[in-house]
Order: C-alpha cells, then sequence, then structure tokens
C-alpha cells in the first residue's frame, strides 16, 4: 500500500465532514430519490442497470424504521413509474434489526411483497458479522413465499462463506457476491488480500456449481478476468449472472465489461446520511480519493 493509501485508510474516519464530501461527491447520487432517478435514467441509457439504495444507519427507534420501510416502498413504486431498469437493496439494521428481529423481518417482507407486485426484486444487503446468521435467515424465509423477487450478499472475506454457500444450497439461490468491508476479527474473516481473493473465486465457482444466480460485485480486474473465465468454463447465458459495481468506480472498467456483451448493474445511493457509506468506502478504495484530489486540483 502507497504512503497516500495507507494514510486515507487510516484517517478517514476522523476528517471533517465537509472534507470528505470533496472525495464522496461521485459515490453519490445526491441528497433525494429525484437524484437517483436522474442517474438511473443515465445508466439505463449507456446499457446498465441500477440498484438504487437510500442511505441511512445507526437508527434507535422503530419509527425511523418505518420511515425507512415507507421511503423503500416510495423507491419501488418510481421504479416502476419511471419504467427504469432499477432494483432495490436495502439495510435490515435500516430496518430495524438491533431493535427488534421480528418487526424487522415483517417490515422488509412487506418491501418484497410489494416488489413482487411491481415484478421487482429487492437485494437485502449485507452488514458486519453480528447482523450475518439474521440477514441470512431473512433471505431464506422470504425466498420460499417470494421466489425470484429476493436476494442478499455474501462476503468473500468472512472464513463461513463457502459453508453459507453449501447451507443455503437447498433452495433458490440469488447473491451479490463482494469482498466485504467491515473491520472483523482475524478468527472471522482473512486479512491478507491475496486469500480473500482466492476465496472469492472458490466461492465464485461453487455459486455457479450450484446454478446460482450472482452478482458479480468487484472492482478488481483480476476477479473480473477470473469470473470471465469461470463465465466461459460453465457456458452461462447472458441473463444468467451480472457484473455489479459502486458508482464513481472505475467507469473505464465498467465500460469495457458493458462493451463486452455483459450485464453490468451500478449501485446508486442517495440521502442526506452520505457520510458514514462515504467514509467506508474511501477506507476501502483510497484511490478514489487520489483520484477526485486530481479532479479538485486540476491535475
Amino acid at each position: 500500500m502507497g504512503i497516500f493509501n495507507f494514510l486515507v485508510s487510516k484517517t478517514i474516519m476522523h476528517i471533517p465532514a465537509p472534507i470528505v464530501s470533496i472525495f464522496a461527491k461521485s459515490y453519490i447520487a445526491g441528497p433525494t430519490l429525484y437524484d437517483a432517478v436522474k442517474v438511473t435514467h443515465d445508466l439505463n441509457k449507456k446499457g446498465m442497470m441500477a440498484t438504487i439504495d437510500v442511505l441511512g444507519e445507526f437508527i434507535s427507534t422503530k419509527e425511523e424504521a418505518i420511515f425507512y420501510k415507507n421511503e423503500c416502498i416510495k423507491i419501488l413504486d418510481v421504479i416502476a413509474k419511471e419504467g427504469l431498469d432499477a432494483n432495490l437493496s436495502l439495510k435490515p439494521t435500516q430496518m430495524g434489526l438491533n431493535l427488534d428481529k421480528e418487526f424487522a423481518f415483517e417490515n422488509i417482507k412487506e418491501i418484497v411483497a410489494h416488489a413482487k407486485e411491481l415484478n421487482n426484486f429487492v437485494r437485502i444487503d449485507m452488514e458486519d458479522t453480528p447482523c450475518t446468521d439474521d440477514t441470512l435467515e431473512f433471505f431464506r424465509r422470504l425466498r420460499e413465499e417470494f421466489p425470484g423477487h429476493v436476494g442478499t450478499v455474501l462476503q468473500a472475506y468472512l472464513r463461513r462463506t463457502p459453508k453459507d454457500i453449501e447451507n443455503l444450497s437447498d433452495g433458490l439461490l440469488n447473491f451479490r457476491l463482494c469482498k466485504g468491508i467491515y473491520n472483523e476479527p482475524r478468527k472471522l474473516a482473512y486479512k491478507d488480500p491475496y486469500i480473500v481473493n482466492q476465496n472469492y473465486i472458490y466461492s465464485l465457482e461453487k455459486l455457479f456449481q450450484k446454478k446460482a444466480y450472482v452478482g458479480i460485485a468487484t472492482h478488481d480486474e483480476k476477479l473480473v478476468f477470473e469470473a470471465l473465465r469461470l463465465i466461459e468454463k460453465y457456458g452461462l447465458k447472458r441473463e444468467e449472472y451480472e457484473f455489479q459495481m459502486l458508482l464513481g468506480v472505475d467507469e473505464e472498467l465498467r465500460n469495457i465489461i458493458v462493451s463486452g456483451g455483459h450485464r453490468l448493474r451500478v449501485y446508486v445511493p442517495f440521502g442526506k446520511d452520505w457520510l458514514p457509506y462515504s467514509r467506508r468506502r474511501l477506507k476501502e478504495n483510497p484511490n478514489i480519493a487520489r483520484h477526485a484530489l486530481k479532479q479538485f486540483l486540476g491535475m
């Protein structure tokens, strides 16, 4: 890791919000849903899909959870009204997981049921490890009632991921596979980037073997190469997988993937509570800060 990346990763959680915003604005569609709609329209014109997410973390009341539930339902309605090629992502803690597990489940179930009515899809995002078991349980319960309308996320840095794939293989599999960004203890997560990549490839192949639909979520071209190799190996059709990338990250690679004839979905977050999300993303990928600084200085 270069000195710039090291400094960003070590200090980003303490940098004042106005400075973080300089680096983070390319990650966020804007403060409102209609900012996300505009970005999604632009992506669709370029042959790319989107998943829209309203930002907001660390809720402390059920009233806040209900607010975010209603926001998610509104997002699905607007996607339908605007004719967007997009779906919805949500976080279980935003729905109240840390307050009341069954309350959170019922909130998510209501959203997924609405997605089914609109012939759309909900991705239940994965958060830190205290949420992993509950998130996978929610997916297991909902996929039985709403097959094809709900999926969740697996993280390649977690040691448990291959076993989770096996444990969930008794039903329909739909996952976003990513590396993972939370700071987890070594007993739970691999720390060596090489091993994380190897576990990503191993998990992806296991998912393909089990006929899972996978959102291949990575900006690492080494993993894109390995994914393309496996897609060819298993003879997958275009509609049997997709690539996924974050808004504002490596647009050149994004365009290369799409021009190669593959489907690609861009994560489009919006909202006023952008700071925690932006700090995590910049900590994960300090090169974004480098790129933004060059643009800011006109270099």
